[in-house]
């Protein structure tokens, strides 16, 4: 059970897949056999049977313009042969079968059917027609047949009375007759019948087959004329046309042919209709013999399913188990809490994941512990100068002179930078510093900072400074932040440079940024400080204080503010050379001025 997670649930799930599989395979392996021993379905008596239910439905289906009355055949055809009759519109529901016309109980139809009924195209080898005009009198050896398709009532009296006329002759001339005799519409050659007394009358066509005819000849006139079929037109004894090739018939020509007479014959007789015999070979687990196997099969597939799935799953939820634990303490504030983590799959890679969640929690909460202190720190001092102040001059001690009211609001102002400062940081941290850039000309920004740091740079005795190239160089950001930024860094600079040193605040442009680079010539800052610059409170020589030292949050602030804009703050720096903090920013839209 080690490896991935998911290959796991797969292959689990596959199992009792193929398990499924089986035992459905085995009950349709039972149903099928149980089936095949009460049916025969390969006998050959059946599929002549078969055939012959074939040959009746279409005979009906061919005479008929609807299956109307049909229940008749299908109840007579279903007792004589002991099958299962039942026809269907195509795609559709029964609307006839034997199993409900005779009142038996019967499973599903067999999933396709075994033929379609259609008579506009009757199906290969299927047997004649049963003969409609019939002259029979074994006594005297006449036994002769005809069919003529969809005769009329007129139709049928006339020829009855061609049988009765055909009989009187046959009597009159018994002695004569040395012939044996014929069988159904048998002729010699393609000569008229036989025997002398058989009228053309009685096996002429009846006015619907000589109308279909004509039909036939106009739909298929088209086609043939179409594909460049040469042909004509005759009239045959009846009067009747019909088509005649010039050339020998062609697959092209049975075709015209097959689809006019289809064409034509279509409003004349019953609809196609899906033919379905026997019953379903599929097994039903719902049947009374079938039921208690669908029973015992559900219940082994759940036992096994069960016994594969309750391991995997308690061995899944422990480590699951585990991490809700872990995460209740670390709520109730237990932050040194960690789970165990052991293999390599998915669960394995949460529990890592949620382990270096809480190291992230643990070292934020230092971090928020630090900056309390810090601030506390920072706060106690400028406050407790301005209260022993306050006192020494409550207590008559201090005279309340300028020199003391100007000291009081220098505490003051360090004060207000103190709350500015940490307010920034807050913004920051909530992800609410929000900045509004335009387009400006960064050397202006440049030259705006120097201007508000120049008088404080002269008292320090540094000479404050920009520079910038021959080009104008524009910059999409928001001027009051930027200049904030700026005056952080220069500050910085400033108050690390001793006198005589010097500050230049650099503009440059590239193709794909706008730097601001400050730089001092003040004594440096070594390699290990440099990661920490950037940190709040940090002060790479702690022994100096806050006049002189600042409050170690300017360099957090600044970062803070560039970042904003899109852009990067690094700093670099060798002891005795100085020190360098370049912002880099994304150039102006379009701008390629440099």
């Amino acid at each position: 059970m080690r490896g991935s997670l998911l290959p796991r649930l797969v292959g689990l799930s596959l199992a009792v897949g193929v398990l499924a599989a089986t035992a459905t395979a085995l009950l349709a392996t039972c149903g099928v056999g149980d089936r095949s021993r009460d049916e025969p379905a390969a006998d050959a008596s059946l599929l002549s049977t078969d055939s012959d239910i074939l040959a009746h439905l279409y005979t009906y289906a061919n005479e008929h313009r609807a299956w109307d009355g049909v229940e008749v055949l299908v109840r007579e055809l279903a007792q004589r042969t002991g099958r299962r009759i039942a026809l269907a519109a195509s795609g559709g529901e029964p609307f006839v079968d034997s199993a409900a016309l005779l009142g038996r109980g019967a499973a599903g139809l067999p999933p396709a059917p075994v033929a379609t009924v259609d008579a506009t195209r009757p199906p290969p080898g299927i047997g004649g027609a049963k003969p409609n005009v019939v002259v029979r009198e074994p006594s005297l050896g006449v036994d002769i047949g005809f069919y003529v398709w969809q005769l009329t009532e007129r139709e049928s009296r006339e020829r009855q009375d061609h049988v009765r006329e055909v009989l009187d002759c046959v009597r009159r001339t018994a002695g004569e007759r040395t012939r044996p005799h014929r069988r159904v519409g048998e002729r010699d050659g393609d000569g008229p019948p036989v025997d002398p007394c058989l009228p053309e009358a009685l096996s002429a066509p009846s006015a619907a087959t000589r109308a279909l005819d004509e039909r036939v000849v106009d739909l298929a006139v088209p086609c043939l004329t179409g594909h460049g079929l040469a042909f004509e037109v005759t009239t045959g004894p009846t009067g009747g046309r019909s088509l005649r090739p010039r050339q020998p018939i062609s697959p092209q020509w049975t075709a015209c042919l097959d689809d006019a007479r289809a064409e034509a014959k279509r409003p004349h007789v019953a609809a196609p209709a899906d033919l379905y015999l026997g019953e379903s070979d599929r097994f039903d687990p719902f049947s009374p013999d079938g039921r208690w196997r669908a029973a015992a099969t559900v219940a082994a597939v759940l036992l096994v399913a069960a016994a594969a799935a309750v391991p995997a799953g308690r061995r899944l939820v422990r480590p699951i188990r585990a991490l809700t634990v872990a995460a209740r303490r670390i709520a109730d504030g237990d932050r040194a809490t960690r789970v165990p983590v052991r293999g390599d799959d998915e669960v394995t890679r949460l529990a890592s994941a949620f382990n270096t969640m809480a190291d992230a929690i643990a070292r934020t909460d230092r971090r928020h512990r630090t900056l309390v202190g810090d601030v506390a720190h920072e706060l106690r001092t400028p406050l407790a100068n301005l209260r022993g102040h306050l006192e020494a001059v409550q207590d008559g001690v201090l005279p309340l002179d300028p020199a003391l009211v100007a000291s009081l609001l220098e505490e003051q102002d360090l004060l207000e930078r103190l709350v500015a400062d940490l307010h920034d940081l807050a913004l920051a941290d909530a992800g609410a510093l929000r900045v509004h850039p335009e387009e400006r000309q960064a050397v202006d920004l440049a030259e705006q900072t120097v201007a508000a740091h120049r008088a404080r740079a002269q008292a320090s005795g540094v000479d404050l400074r920009a520079e910038a190239g021959h080009r104008p160089v524009v910059v999409h950001a928001d001027p009051a932040r930027l200049r904030q930024a700026l005056g952080n860094l220069v500050s910085n600079a400033i108050r690390h440079t001793p006198p005589g040193g010097t500050v230049v605040v650099a503009v440059r442009g590239h193709a794909d940024a706008v730097e601001f680079a400050v730089t001092d010539t003040g004594s440096g800052i070594a390699a290990e400080h440099l990661p920490h610059l950037f940190d709040r409170f940090y002060r790479a020589d702690p022994s100096r204080d806050r006049a002189a030292g600042g409050s170690g949050l300017g360099l957090a602030i600044a970062r803070h503010l560039v970042e904003a804009h899109g852009g990067t703050l690094t700093a670099a720096s060798t002891p005795g050379n100085g020190s360098t903090f370049t912002i880099r920013l994304p150039p102006a839209a379009g701008d390629t001025r440099w």
